[in-house]
């Protein structure tokens, strides 16, 4: 194949007739289009220094223990019977790089590699000065109890607290993004993924869109025959024909808004509360009896996500907790399902490998001395 090389001819007093290469207009153009893209990217995390102390290192380890919580309530015509599994503790290893937080966490109960049965959980969050991304997967296992149940006058509903109940089943699949309007003052990642240190307390207002796919699948039957078994004798327990079904799926589709404040109450500490509600628009797609098709008012149900946070960071070590919160709410002229669910997370991390900023800075403080 034949290159072609464009030259421009010059000279000089030593070398009366040389050539050098032209600059070939499309590697010209390829560069600026990558500065346009670099500078982009160097802008979400664009911050006052003021306000906030910027990431010296670029990578970290830290080991994370995560407490897990999940409770389902499920209710029609005044009846509802709530089902939460036993909590969750995981212990795992994170290795983190500028804004991404790779790790796994493992549950100490149950070490190894089978998963039939237990709870599938993914999460990937992306923390920067102005834009966080929320990835999540989550399937429930079959190691649900009912914690209480409200069936009617006559009926004691402490007759079936902690009765095991593998019949429900939820999963969802979703992303979300928001937008952090007073990004170079309030800092989101020293909260969260411990990358800067917020100098000066400050707030910010937020809004975010997202996306999930849900499915809920409940084994009626099962459910009747569980709760009888602790009926008294001659007692019999009648479900409401709302909550008669297998299988729902339904996708969700949400704006939403919020606040979030950072309170820097102590050299290297900081306290962090974040709420977002987020309205979303939920569709169900498959056989759902009684639900209307087409566009209704109906179909938005208001959703909640928050985030708290404390910390200690002096940006070698920190330290610290977070706790995030999720509603998700699904409701037909049938029925209600409502599922929350959350972590608690304690963490030690170290960081490590100073940007080249900071390491000429720290030559110059040297030379200076």
């Amino acid at each position: 194949m034949a290159v072609l090389s464009v030259t421009e001819t010059f000279a000089d007093e030593g070398n009366p007739l040389q050539t050098k290469p032209l600059a070939n207009p499309a590697d010209s153009l390829r560069n600026k289009e990558l500065s346009k893209i670099r500078k982009t990217i160097r802008g979400l995390d664009r911050t006052q220094d003021d306000y906030i102390e910027p990431q010296h290192y670029e990578f970290t380890v830290m080991m994370q223990a995560t407490r897990t919580f999940e409770n389902f309530v499920l209710s029609s015509n005044g009846q509802s019977i709530t089902l939460a599994p036993d909590g969750l503790t995981k212990i795992g290893p994170f290795f983190g790089w500028r804004w991404f937080f790779f790790g796994w966490t493992f549950d100490i109960k149950n070490i190894g590699f089978k998963s039939s049965g237990l709870r599938q959980e993914f999460d990937l969050s992306i923390y920067s000065s102005q834009i966080g991304v929320d990835l999540y997967y989550r399937r429930t296992g079959n190691d649900y109890k009912i914690r209480d149940a409200k069936l009617g006058y006559g009926i004691d509903g402490d007759l079936f607290e902690g009765i095991p109940f593998a019949g429900v089943n939820v999963g969802i699949t979703g992303v979300s993004a928001y937008y952090i309007f007073n990004h170079e003052h309030f800092s989101y990642p020293a909260a969260f993924s411990q990358s800067t240190c917020q100098k000066i307390s400050c707030g910010s207002w937020m809004a975010g869109a997202g996306y999930t796919n849900n499915t809920l699948d409940l084994d009626y039957t099962a459910l009747v025959e569980t709760l009888e078994k602790r009926m008294p004798v001659g007692q019999e327990v009648k479900v409401d024909s709302g909550m008669m079904f297998n299988s729902i799926k339904y996708n969700d589709f949400m704006l939403s808004g919020g606040y979030a404040y950072n309170w820097v109450f102590a050299k290297n500490f900081l306290f962090c509360a974040s709420g977002q509600v987020a309205m979303s628009y939920k569709t169900s797609y498959g056989k759902t009896a009684d639900e209307k098709r087409g566009f209704d008012i109906g179909k938005f149900n208001p959703d909640f996500i928050g985030r708290f946070g404390l910390v200690y960071n002096n940006t070698r070590w920190y330290a610290g907790v977070s706790a995030i919160l999720r509603t998700n709410n699904y409701r037909t002229s049938r029925f209600t399902a409502n599922n929350m669910y959350g972590s608690l997370n304690a963490y030690i991390g170290y960081n490590f490998m100073l940007k080249k900023k900071y390491r000429k800075q720290k030559r110059d403080e040297k030379n200076y001395l």
